[in-house]
């Protein structure tokens, strides 16, 4: 049986739509994964995405999402409410 990982990012965008289809695009641009689910919240400025895959997979998509995040967001101009 081949072992299968899911992970539930939260990255810190919830407004732009641009930047969270971007993030989106990087997940499933990797053969083998599979994007469960994702959604935004305005108020706290979050989108939240469940993906899984093989854990060599989802390692790789995690680098992926954590580099555009790096290079799409920048933290010291966001704006959200923390629960």
């Amino acid at each position: 049986m081949s072992k299968l990982v899911e992970c539930i990012p939260n990255v810190s965008e919830g407004r732009r739509k641009n930047i969270i289809e971007a993030l989106r695009d990087e997940i499933i641009s990797v053969k083998g994964i599979k994007l469960l689910d994702y959604s935004s919240d305005i108020d706290h400025n979050r989108s939240v995405f469940t993906f899984v895959g093989s854990p060599e997979k989802v390692l790789e998509v995690a680098y992926k999402l954590a580099a555009k995040s790096l290079e799409l967001i920048d933290l010291n101009k966001h704006k959200g409410e923390h629960p």
